[in-house]
C-alpha cells in the first residue's frame, strides 16, 4: 500500500479501538452459539451412521466451514456498507481526507485493506472455535483463513462500491434481505447445493459464497482435488477484481465534483 493508504488505514483501526466491544459477541460468542445450536442441537435430529447427503460425515463437521464463509460475508457486508455511507456522507471523513494528499485510490485500498484485517480476525477466531468444537478433519483447516477472507472480500469489494452510490440506508435494508440473507441460506452452508430445485441450482453456482463454502468444506474435511480448489478460489479472485475496479469507479463519481 502507498503512505497515504496506510493512513486510510490507520484511520479505521483507531476507529475499531475505540468501539471494539461492540464487536465481541459477533467474533467470538456468536460462533460458538452457531455451531452449539445449529452443529451439535440440530445436528442430533440430522445425523445418522453413513450420512451419503453430507459425505458420511456428522453435520456439525459439514456446517462449520460452511459458517465460517458465511460469517465472513456478513462481516463483509456490514463493514461495505454503513461504515462507507458515514463516511462518504454522515461523518464525510472521506471527504475530509481529500483535503489532503490522499486520493480516490487510497481511500479504496486503505478501506478495503481495512476490511481484510478484520475479515482475518473474525476468521481466525472461528477457526480457533471450530476446533476446539471438534469439528476439522485436516490441518489444511488453516487454510480456510485466507479462503474465508477471500470470500468476504468477494464481497466487500462491490458491495463498497454498491455503498457509495447510495444516498440512504434503504438500499442496505434491500441488500440484505434479498441477497445476503438468501445466499447465507441457500449456497450450501446448510445443505448441499444439490438439494435446491432444480431451477435454483445454477444461481447458487455463479455465487461467490457457494465458492467459499465448497472450498473452506474441502479443505475442513481433507476432500477435493487442486483442479477444484483453482476454480472456487478463481471464481473468488474475479469478483473481487471486478468488485475493486467498480469501486475505484463508483467513489472517484461520488467523491470527486
Amino acid at each position: 500500500m502507498t503512505a497515504p493508504a496506510v493512513h486510510v488505514f490507520e484511520h479505521r483501526l483507531v476507529s475499531y479501538r475505540r468501539t471494539f466491544r461492540g464487536s465481541l459477541f459477533s467474533s467470538f460468542l456468536q460462533p460458538a452459539l452457531f455451531l452449539t445450536a445449529m452443529g451439535v442441537g440440530l445436528g442430533a435430529l440430522v445425523n445418522r451412521p453413513g450420512n451419503a447427503a453430507l459425505g458420511g460425515v456428522s453435520y456439525l463437521v459439514f456446517l462449520a466451514p460452511g459458517l465460517l464463509a458465511g460469517t465472513a460475508m456478513q462481516t463483509a457486508a456490514f463493514e461495505s456498507t454503513f461504515p462507507v455511507m458515514a463516511a462518504i456522507r454522515w461523518v464525510r471523513s472521506y471527504v475530509a481526507m481529500l483535503a489532503t494528499p490522499i486520493g480516490v485510490n487510497d481511500i479504496v485500498i486503505g478501506q478495503l485493506a481495512w476490511i481484510a484485517v478484520r475479515l482475518t480476525m473474525v476468521a481466525t477466531i472461528f477457526v480457533a472455535i471450530m476446533t476446539l468444537f471438534g469439528a476439522t478433519h485436516s490441518p489444511a483447516i488453516l487454510l480456510a483463513i485466507p479462503v474465508a477472507v477471500l470470500t468476504g472480500m468477494a464481497f466487500s469489494a462491490p458491495i463498497a462500491a454498491f455503498s457509495a452510490t447510495q444516498e440512504n440506508a434503504e438500499g442496505f435494508n434491500m441488500l440484505f434481505r434479498f441477497v445476503i440473507n438468501p445466499l447465507f441460506l441457500f449456497s450450501g452452508t446448510f445443505f448441499p447445493v444439490g438439494q435446491l430445485p432444480a431451477l435454483l441450482q445454477p444461481i447458487a453456482y455463479v455465487t461467490p459464497l457457494y465458492h467459499g463454502v465448497a472450498l473452506a468444506r474441502q479443505l475442513s474435511l481433507g476432500t477435493g482435488t487442486v483442479s477444484e480448489a483453482i476454480l472456487h478460489g478463481g471464481v473468488l479472485v474475479a469478483f473481487v477484481v471486478v468488485g475493486v475496479v467498480a469501486c475505484l469507479i463508483t467513489f472517484r463519481q461520488r467523491l470527486v465534483k
